[in-house]
């Protein structure tokens, strides 16, 4: 029967059969339309992820959507550069503009981590050892293991960003040479609306719509660059320069000779904290207190501010800055200050040969070679201060435990000589919660009833979601590590106590709002006369509390001009 069909005619389907050949052309013609949608969907994305890079600030408060409503002129020179080059260097410049956006879109994204902790941009030259340190501070705080992860995970986000926007741009390209005849008056004309829009100054939501902030990016990293070479080669003649290299140990730090001179370190004390109206009122009343309490043991005061090498973070930029009297304002100034032999404020108390020499240091962790090139006798860190408590958040030891174990291990020692400190107190390190309370002296044991204090404490987590929290339990911790501090001079201070106490640095800008610059406050603490006699000319207020009209010295000031005050005359 089939063979008096015609040709063009087939048998009825049957079930199970294959579908007929009309049904398989349909489904094969459908194939190119899905084809079609998929490819036009994934070039839109490409677009998007190039202009979006383009566009990306670098700040966190500029990510607004009127950032992404302008016109990139990259985008226009790129598109027009790829229609007059050849096929084969067409393609090698899209590979190479795809890979430098990735590149320019981490440092975007990088600068916008570095403004919001130390508000600076990224320095491509001087920051990239950082991040070991930023390593072990997530070690520190998750453990190796969630480290490790983050590392990893933080890894594969760059390899797929790299990858991404290269791709992206390739596959535009692509698209831009395929249909050229549509691709070269849209240049035209976007090439005009942007000169216009530049001539003009047309802004949207306060931006420029003729955008060119990538080109104005790689131009400044170019400098960047070449400040961070010439840099190194600047410290070192300014390192070579000690106006105390060779003074004689005999004719060193005279005026204190027989005292104990503390050096203490308030983590994140800046000049928000006794200005910032939002701060001011509490951290005051604390201040004006200790005074009250102190004056009444016999001591007197001379405060001022220093102005900070950094801002957020690097503490070890400014106790380097505050010792060695240099200015260490990135890490590889410190990696080189570290290698020499210059003379600092702890070292001249051990040249002399007539103080004991040690450091307090609750924050580290781990080994600590900086110790011998402070010209410390021994340095106690968290790991031998005896403490058996919590961590408050990053803080190993609370404040108040710092100085009794000072006070246990090398102040209260009977028969002891004179003692040179220099203590970090790290309770107010962020993120400020939770935070310790003040407890009795003799009552703190081996840190075990801190479980208690902690569990009543806040959590971090929470707090971090409103900045007016963030600021409050900013203001609780520097008003705990102050009190600590007051306490501890009021309890076991003497005739022959003297003590200078500052901050490192000001806190995150989530803390300053980007207000009062980086200045820090630096308190000399004495009941001796003749120790305040010797910086009478220095102009420095009769308070703990330096007023807003106090002096201001760069803090690599510090060091020869308390050396020449109380050197030999």
């Amino acid at each position: 029967m089939s063979r008096l069909l015609p040709r063009s005619a087939a048998p009825p389907p049957e079930e199970g059969r294959r579908p007929d050949k009309a049904v398989a052309r349909t489904a094969v013609a459908r194939t190119p339309v899905a084809r079609t949608a998929v490819a036009r969907a994934v070039t839109g994305l490409a677009a998007v992820l190039v202009v979006g890079a383009l566009l990306l600030p670098d700040r966190v408060e500029r990510l607004t959507p009127g950032a992404f409503t302008r016109i990139p002129v990259e985008a226009i020179g790129g598109a027009a550069l790829l229609l007059v080059l050849r096929p084969g260097a067409g393609r090698v410049v899209a590979v190479l503009a795809g890979a430098g956006l990735g590149v320019v879109t981490l440092l975007n994204l990088l600068d916008m981590g570095f403004r919001s902790v130390l508000a600076r941009p990224f320095d491509p030259v001087l920051d990239w050892i950082l991040f070991d340190d930023a390593q072990a501070f997530l070690g520190d705080s998750m453990g190796r293991a969630g480290a490790a992860g983050v590392v990893a995970g933080a890894g594969a986000l760059v390899v797929v960003l790299l990858a991404s926007t290269t791709l992206s741009v390739v596959r535009l390209s692509r698209v831009v040479v395929r249909h050229r005849a549509v691709a070269t008056p849209a240049i035209l004309v976007s090439g005009t609306v942007w000169v216009v829009c530049a001539a003009l100054g047309v802004q949207v939501s306060g931006a420029a719509v003729a955008a060119r902030g990538t080109a104005d990016v790689v131009s400044g990293r170019v400098q960047q660059v070449r400040a961070g070479v010439a840099d190194r080669k600047a410290f070192a003649q300014e390192a070579a320069v000690d106006a105390f290299r060779d003074t004689p140990a005999d004719r060193l730090l005279t005026g204190l000779r027989g005292k104990d001179v503390l050096f203490v370190f308030i983590e994140s004390y800046g000049r928000s904290a006794i200005q910032d109206p939002a701060l001011s009122s509490r951290i005051g009343t604390v201040l004006a207190d200790g005074s009250r309490r102190l004056g009444a043991s016999g001591f007197s005061s001379r405060s001022a501010f220093l102005a900070s090498p950094t801002t957020g973070g690097g503490s070890w930029l400014a106790h380097s800055t505050f010792a060695s009297g240099l200015w260490i304002d990135n890490q590889q100034r410190y990696r080189d200050l570290m290698s020499g032999d210059r003379l600092t404020l702890t070292s001249a108390f051990r040249r002399t040969g007539a103080w004991r020499t040690v450091g307090i240091m609750p924050g580290v962790t781990r080994a600590w070679p900086e110790g011998r090139f402070y010209g410390l006798d021994d340095v106690y860190d968290s790991r031998n201060l005896g403490y058996h408590g919590p961590k408050f958040s990053w803080t190993p030891v609370p404040d108040q435990f710092s100085l009794a174990a000072f006070e246990r291990l090398e102040h209260g020692r009977p028969g002891r000589g004179p003692l040179m400190a220099e203590i970090i107190l790290t309770s107010s390190h962020h993120p400020w919660a939770p935070v310790p309370t003040m407890l009795p002296w003799d009552g703190l044991g081996d840190g075990s009833v801190y479980e208690a204090v902690k569990k009543s404490g806040k959590d971090p987590e929470e707090v971090w979601e409103d900045p007016a929290q963030v600021r409050a339990e900013y203001g609780r911790a520097i008003e705990y590590s102050l009190n600590s501090l007051f306490s501890y001079v009021e309890t076991y201070g003497g005739d022959d106590t003297v003590v200078v106490f500052l901050g490192d640095h000001q806190p995150v800008p989530t803390v300053t709002r980007d207000r009062l610059g980086r200045d820090v406050p630096v308190t000399i603490v004495a009941r001796d006369p003749a120790v305040m006699e010797r910086i009478s000319g220095w102009g420095w207020q009769q308070d703990p509390r330096p007023g807003p009209g106090a002096p201001v010295w760069r803090m690599d000031a510090f060091r020869d001009r308390f050396l020449t005050a109380y050197g030999q005359r």
